[in-house]
């Protein structure tokens, strides 16, 4: 798992990079399991067995995108304990179902990847196929012909090529049917993500209200902000357990350490929406230029204010937030 994690953590810094390299991956993995574990088994439970073979890994990759994805646990972390008004609740739902979006978007590239290629590969599929028991499609692949009765008895043993008395060549056809139509599903999964993604990321673009190069700083800072904090947490939890342990064995006065108070954690942890107003990259930007860390208003880094209204981001900005940006 940690190394899976770090690979994954590798594959987040470039959007393109990361996708390619999920989606090679999940492509070889696929090749092990069609390889060395898939069996047809050639009986009654064809069906059922290919369709797992072909679903519950792409069920089981969606699932860990989802929980290797930091902004998951990021969004749901207290939400059931928060009582907020009717108001403060709709935007929070609207805001929340934004960022499932979001996230669902990048976990969704592993488990398309596997469905794709197994697709184009055509073994799950032709298992799952020949064991469909439906009249009506196993007369489509072996004919309506007396003489191909026997065939749409046997269908569940093609598979295997073995233990079936019909000739060679029909069992050949059918597969071959059958491995044709897998591959046109799998090129057409492939042509349709593609497609949708880039609609998405056009409309997102089109309806983006800051510039190209604005949003390729943006989504710099945020990758180096989310790198330092993860070492800065890890540093300040380290000196604050070092300096328990010596008060406690040494039995001396601690020393004092300033450490955030929850209220301060849950402002840099909120969901943030950008605005051409304030123009402030992160939750934790804003928290720190608005004076919120000091009682006596801390001093204020230069902010670029603007006098453009202020807007909800679109789509495209919101997976800035991890810092995956398709530059």
């Amino acid at each position: 798992m940690d190394k899976f994690r770090t690979v994954l953590d590798f594959a987040n810094k470039q959007t393109n990079l990361g996708f390619g390299l999920v989606a090679l991956l999940t492509a070889g993995g696929e090749q092990v399991f069609s390889s060395a574990v898939f069996n047809c088994p050639c009986s009654d439970l064809n069906f059922l067995y290919g369709m797992v073979f072909l679903l519950v890994p792409a069920l089981a990759l969606l699932l860990l995108g989802y929980i290797l994805s930091k902004k998951t646990w990021k969004l749901l972390t207290g939400v059931c304990s928060r009582r907020r008004s009717a108001r403060s609740r709709w935007k929070s739902l609207t805001g929340t179902a934004a960022a499932l979006f979001q996230i669902s978007s990048v976990a969704l590239v592993a488990p398309s990847s596997w469905i794709a290629v197994a697709l184009l590969n055509g073994n799950y599929y032709e298992c799952a196929m020949t064991g469909t028991n439906v009249s009506a499609f196993e007369g489509l692949l072996c004919g309506a012909e007396s003489s191909r009765v026997s065939c749409r008895q046997q269908l569940h043993r093609f598979p295997c090529g073995t233990g079936s008395d019909v000739p060679k060549v029909v069992r050949d056809d059918v597969l071959l049917a059958l491995r044709a139509q897998s591959q046109i599903l799998g090129w057409l999964l492939i042509a349709s993500v593609m497609l949708s993604n880039l609609l998405l990321n056009c409309l997102a673009r089109c309806t983006s209200p800051i510039s190209y190069q604005q949003l390729k700083f943006w989504g710099a800072y945020i990758q180096e902000e989310s790198s330092l904090i993860d070492l800065y947490s890890a540093e300040h939890a380290k000196e604050l357990a070092e300096r328990n342990l010596k008060s406690f064995f040494g039995r001396t006065p601690p020393k004092d350490i300033v450490t955030p108070s929850s209220k301060d954690w849950e402002k840099i942890s909120s969901l943030y929406k950008f605005r051409t107003k304030d123009q402030f990259y992160s939750t934790l930007h804003r928290y720190v230029e608005s004076g919120q860390g000091n009682d006596s208003a801390m001093m204020r880094m230069a902010s670029i204010l603007s006098n453009e209204p202020a807007d909800n981001p679109p789509a495209v900005l919101g997976f800035v937030d991890e810092g995956r940006m398709a530059l």
